[in-house]
């Protein structure tokens, strides 16, 4: 589908407030044109990146005492199983959701858009837990990671898939289009000895079924990695928007420029972090980081690249979610990434 944002913001998932109103209020008077949902593991374990999405997912435990989640995987696990295939298979939604208990902000964000939608609201976005971080970086009740149990890949999978479509249903009364977001930055680690028996084309296989299941919903997929990574794995598996961190790591997307040109030929979009996540934000202006990505997108349009489709198909985004930065620069980074889209909109 034909997605032009030329230079609309948007952001990552995480935020570190505790208030889902507060959280939701900085997005839309930051954002307004693409607001998302905020995720808020500080109000509670269960906000967590992975945790958030493990509800109908068979065999998982909650540690309630040491606040974190594993797989029981020695078990009989043929009825949890059946459940979850079952409900699968007739794309049942409803078993698949996220409740309040895990998500406030989702539940808080659908409250003040069905009050008062912002009168320049163009898309809106979501976001999930990729498979591949889902799967490396939760265990089974032996420290393994769940991923290699090839059982429990293909529930990780299938359940990623399902959490993608829920949320997309759940803001389908808004009456725009969505995009949601397939967060791996376990794929920073992608080609190191640490994951040395993480094959590529299970990756992009495993990627593109997700991104399947969100077209299924007529929607705009996204895989967003805040760390360097093979980028060519996410333009094999067919998604629409590439997001990363341009503020420490925009030099590498110009490293594939054949592929990453053909990308954008076809209609893809590149989602520039430019905003930092971190204290170097004090360090910048909003002028400063439009210098810094002008700079960025001239250095890949000199690979070859039209410039007018670089601009055509850019995203603003901060370069990762703010869940772990005190609420104060938090707050600066939305602030800042507001100036950034208002620059922005004058040159493009």
């Amino acid at each position: 589908m034909a997605f032009d944002p030329q230079g609309l913001a948007t952001a990552i998932g995480s935020m570190p407030h505790t208030n889902p109103s507060d959280a939701c209020d900085i997005i839309l008077n930051a954002i307004p044109e693409i607001p998302i949902w905020p995720q808020l593991p500080n109000t509670n374990f269960r906000e967590e990146m992975e945790i958030q999405y493990s509800e109908g997912i068979p065999c998982v435990v909650l540690d309630e005492e040491k606040k974190r989640m594993y797989f029981q995987t020695e078990k009989d696990i043929t009825s949890d199983f059946e459940v979850f295939y079952e409900n699968y298979m007739a794309e049942n939604l409803e078993h698949f959701k996220i409740s309040a208990e895990f998500s406030r902000g989702i539940y808080e964000m659908e409250k003040k858009l069905t009050e008062k939608r912002p009168p320049n609201l163009k898309y809106f976005k979501s976001h999930v837990t990729g498979p591949i971080t889902m799967g490396l970086g939760r265990v089974d009740e032996n420290k393994r990671a769940i991923y290699y149990n090839d059982l429990f890949r293909d529930i990780i999978v299938k359940g990623t898939e399902m959490k993608a479509r829920w949320l997309l249903n759940k803001f389908k009364f808004l009456g725009c289009k969505q995009i949601c977001f397939i967060d791996e930055p376990i794929l920073s680690g992608f080609g190191s000895s640490t994951y040395v028996s993480l094959h590529r084309a299970d990756v992009v296989q495993y990627l593109n079924a997700v991104i399947q299941a969100i077209r299924k919903e007529n929607a705009i997929s996204g895989i967003h990695c805040c760390g360097n990574t093979e980028w060519t794995i996410l333009i094999d598996a067919d998604v629409d928007v590439i997001s990363f961190d341009a503020y420490e790591y925009a030099e590498t997307i110009a490293y594939y420029p054949n592929q990453v040109n053909g990308f954008l030929e076809k209609g893809g979009v590149l989602a520039w972090g430019i905003v930092p996540t971190s204290e170097k934000i004090n360090m910048e202006t909003a002028e400063s980081l439009v210098k810094k990505l002008e700079s960025s997108i001239n250095n890949l349009a000199g690979k070859g690249i039209d410039k007018n489709l670089i601009w055509e198909k850019c995203l603003i985004t901060p370069s990762c979610g703010t869940g772990s930065l005190p609420a104060d620069l938090s707050e600066k980074i939305f602030d800042q990434e507001s100036q950034v889209n208002q620059i922005i909109k004058g040159k493009v």
